[in-house]
């Protein structure tokens, strides 16, 4: 079986195709101008024309939000799309594309397509991490997000720590869009992000958590549809450098007293939140980086962890330099990278629920 896996995105359009050999071709086309109307049209048809070779068996999607389904992977029939539709504003940066993406797919190949979210994972999470201290008739809950990514590291811990893997495992998800997963016996029991992907610890374009008296002050000055365009576009470390850049590798070549206030802020607020659920977990066992800062950047990482020292979790310079799958010293709790890959947990529900609608 050919599976294509797309991730659909606001910034880039992101495929792959595993084939039945095991082996994976990947697919990356940039979105120039940013938006779904033509940047994401004008990529979907340069994948098509890409494909044209390839056999196609079925498609798995990635959703950055499921709603309530506590399912990973479902089949995308006429009324999923449209409970998709009904939920899309709660991630407006991300559903737009993502239907979008789905749609395009569906009309070009006739084969399955198979929607998974990235909020399944969080669906173990306990009620004391879910609620939130609001009347409960508002019908409002924290979600959690980047579960594809969470899930396909869960997956592969126990390779790589053994028995420690099932203990108390924070996994740092940062990239433009950035979370932290804690996790106990490989299920997400406390995140960062909350009801939509704009909460948690600030990222390149979104705030992460803010004061609501904040957002309330806010809606004052500018209106709802400004607020909604300055939450999902220009707050995060586009505003902590003061509009220098959004991109934290920009930040770190810079000079400037913004840029370095910028990544400072960052690291400091990835390591709070840290801090924080140790507190709340009764320590932590392990720390996991991943996504593309996560992965690249061991000027970050040292950030983040130099201070954690008293935790008993230290870098090992030379490892951390070479981006090595284990970062920690000798005396130290594990401390390791492991690249993100949503494409390989795609296309393992993908290929599960495929096979489970004919059996």
């Amino acid at each position: 079986m050919h599976i294509l896996t797309v991730n659909s995105g606001s910034s880039s359009l992101k495929a792959c195709v595993f084939l039945d050999d095991g082996e994976r071709q990947h697919f990356r086309f940039p979105l120039t101008p940013n938006t779904v109307e033509s940047g994401l049209s004008a990529a979907l048809n340069s994948l098509k024309n890409e494909l044209a070779h390839l056999r196609i068996d079925v498609i798995g999607h990635r959703f950055v939000h499921g709603g309530d389904c506590p399912d990973a992977a479902r089949l995308l029939t006429p009324e999923e799309f449209h409970r998709l539709e009904s939920i899309a504003h709660l991630a407006p940066l991300h559903m737009e594309s993502n239907l979008h993406g789905a749609r395009f797919c569906q009309n070009v190949f006739e084969v399955p397509q198979i929607a998974c979210f990235d909020t399944a994972f969080h669906h173990t999470l306990p009620e004391s991490a879910w609620r939130l201290p609001i009347p409960n008739e508002y019908g409002l809950r924290r979600f959690g997000f980047h579960g594809l990514n969470y899930a396909h590291i869960a997956r592969k811990l126990p390779e790589l720590l053994g028995e420690i893997s099932y203990n108390n495992v924070l996994i740092a998800h940062l990239g433009s869009g950035a979370s932290l997963c804690c996790l106990q016996n490989l299920q997400s029991v406390a995140t960062t992000m909350g009801y939509t992907p704009a909460g948690g610890i600030p990222m390149a374009i979104r705030s992460g958590d803010l004061d609501p008296g904040v957002m309330l002050e806010l809606m004052k000055k500018v209106g709802t549809d400004e607020l909604i365009e300055l939450t999902y576009h220009r707050m995060g470390l586009l505003a902590l450098s003061q509009g220098e850049s959004s991109d934290i590798a920009e930040l770190l070549k810079s000079d400037s007293a913004n840029a370095r206030f910028a990544v400072q802020y960052f690291c400091a607020q990835a390591r709070a939140a840290i801090g924080a659920y140790a507190a709340q977990l009764g320590g932590l066992n392990a720390i996991v980086f991943t996504a593309g800062i996560g992965e690249h950047s061991s000027i970050i990482r040292e950030k983040i962890i130099e201070p954690l020292g008293f935790m008993n979790f230290a870098l090992d310079a030379q490892a951390n330099e070479k981006h090595s799958t284990l970062l920690s010293t000798q005396h130290s709790k594990p401390i390791l990278m492991i690249p993100a890959d949503e494409e390989a947990e795609i296309a393992y529900w993908v290929e599960k629920l495929n096979s489970s609608r004919f059996t």
